[in-house]
């Protein structure tokens, strides 16, 4: 899978419905055609590797992402899913055997741009599963070059009509991302809750004017307005405790950019992170106060969303510890920094969210690694975890509590 949209330093560069995500998509629904599962494709371009065992009754979707950061690691959501694909198909041979008495049906499932770097926001087909996003309103959103997703989708082949199927819970199996595994020397991590995140669209106006002959005085430079957001987001991390808040612009263009010309222009991308959502609050107050300070510009906010910090459901995460124990597998609890698509699901339904360990915790990078009896490790996981799933240990009958944010291990 890793050959699509491969580039030469090993990574992949392979944003939402681009032709090498289409590629990636049609590899996934030939797999799951020769593995006896129906491929379905909904009106977002979410695709589902279905099995149907019980019928009329909701299905235990497992899954992640194909999508890529540009210049990206191989393994970011494609494990994911193709640890999805491969618990789905072990599990229906089960089923088929007789070992496995399934409760409900089964799919594996590609969420549609979660990555969110060609088309904003993230975390985007599967928020249009859970409700969050109107699917009509989603489809119009257009990326840099004015391309929409309906359009984008359409000329690779994924803008489905199919129903999406109903869902009774959740599993999805990720890299950490991060270094915590890997320094602890454990094999998975279960998920509790995940991090407060508030993210910014923001345009700093300023007046286009020659580089050469515009007196210092008389400038109104938007990219040194802009510069100095970038550097009161990095010092907003110096008020707290190291590692409690993160600060980044990852996004950065500049208008008309050109080498004689002063910016008339600058749009940017603001993320803060926190696992306090107080301290998050604190920063985004702190932002607003900072950018308020900024002479010589014009700035507006053009976006702000929260993502509040929640918890996975404590059935799931004991169903989870439980399997991991029972196959022998070094684990604990810990929260998700990153957001995934299993944050978007656990509004809704029971959802299991599980980690393998990333090397030097590097990942949004083409030097993104995982061994392979990690990954290895992560489908066993998975695929027991699912199994509980399928034969009912949580779902609809089972009232649902919460878990905390505790980092225990074992």
């Amino acid at each position: 899978m890793s050959s699509f949209g491969a580039t030469a330093a090993g990574g992949v560069d392979r944003e939402a419905a681009t032709a090498d995500d289409g590629r990636t998509r049609r590899f996934l629904a030939d797999w799951f055609d020769r593995h006896g599962l129906t491929t379905i494709v909904d009106a977002i371009g979410n695709m589902y590797g279905s099995v149907e065992f019980v019928p009329g009754a909701p299905y235990v979707l497992v899954g992640s992402h194909l999508d890529s950061q540009p210049t990206a690691g191989k393994y970011d959501g494609a494990y994911g899913v193709l640890a999805a694909a491969h618990a789905v198909h072990h599990l229906k041979e089960h089923v088929e055997r007789g070992s496995l008495t399934p409760q409900f049906n089964l799919a594996a499932v590609n969420w549609f741009n979660e990555e969110g770097s060609r088309f904003s926001p993230s975390l985007m087909g599967s928020g249009v599963f859970i409700g969050k996003f109107d699917a009509d309103e989603i489809l119009k959103v257009t990326d840099r070059a004015g391309i929409s997703v309906r359009d984008a989708l359409s000329d690779i082949g994924f803008h489905g009509i199919d129903p999406a199927p109903e869902a009774v819970s959740y599993a999805e199996i990720h890299i950490e991302q991060g270094p915590i595994l890997e320094k602890e020397g454990l094999r998975i991590g279960i998920v509790t809750a995940n991090w407060a995140a508030r993210k910014y669209s923001i345009t700093v106006h300023g007046e286009q004017s020659h580089t050469g002959a515009t007196h210092m005085a008389l400038r109104h430079d938007a990219l040194v307005g802009a510069s100095r957001i970038v550097l009161a987001a990095r010092e907003l991390t110096r008020n707290f405790d190291d590692g409690l808040l993160l600060a980044s612009v990852g996004q950065f263009d500049v208008e008309p950019n050109s080498p004689i010309v002063v910016p008339s222009k600058v749009t940017m991308a603001v993320d803060l992170r926190s696992s306090d959502p107080d301290v998050l609050e604190q920063a985004h107050e702190m932002l607003l106060a900072a950018i308020d300070e900024v002479t010589e510009v014009n700035v507006s906010i053009d976006t702000s969303s929260l993502r509040p910090s929640t918890s996975y459901q404590l059935e799931g995460v004991e169903l989870a510890e439980e399997a991991a124990k029972d196959l022998g597998l070094s684990h604990r609890r810990m929260l998700t920094m990153a957001g995934h698509d299993s944050v978007n699901l656990k509004d809704i339904v029971p959802t299991v969210m599980l980690f393998v360990p990333s090397v030097d915790g590097i990942s949004h990078s083409e030097k993104e690694l995982t061994r392979d009896e990690d990954l290895l490790a992560g489908v066993k996981m998975l695929t027991e975890t699912v199994a509980r799933m399928v034969r009912g240990d949580i779902g609809a009958a089972h009232p649902a509590e919460f878990a905390n944010a505790s980092h225990t291990s074992s």
